[in-house]
């Protein structure tokens, strides 16, 4: 049931094929932490500024359930950088990074399945 966020630069919107790159991204959280259950992936374009320049990025987030060890979710947050990493080969520059997550004890789903 992971939850997945991507924020990017606005730019990358016709240089990335975010459809293409959420269909491989999403399995692949799911498979590499064994999860069950409902999963949601979100993209959102971000205008972003650094010294005035925009510079591009690409940030996934994934929000697991607790009880995964650390060294599951670095292993997740290398094999989703380096998916990263294939999807921005055209848009050269482009900051990538990921933030492999617990969700806190007061999330809740509804409904429920």
């Amino acid at each position: 049931m992971p939850h997945i966020v991507i924020d990017y630069s606005d730019g990358l919107a016709g240089t990335v094929d975010l459809p293409a790159l959420v269909a491989e991204l999403h399995p692949l959280v799911v498979d590499r932490v064994r999860s069950v259950g409902v999963g949601k992936t979100f993209a959102r374009p971000s205008t972003t500024y650094v010294d005035g320049a925009p510079a591009p990025f690409l940030h996934v987030e994934v929000g697991l359930l607790a009880g995964r060890p650390p060294s599951v979710r670095t292993a997740l947050a290398e094999d989703v950088l380096a998916l990263l990493d294939k999807h921005t080969s055209a848009a050269p520059g482009t900051t990538c990074s990921v933030e492999v997550r617990e969700l806190d004890a007061s999330y809740r789903l509804f409904p429920t399945h």
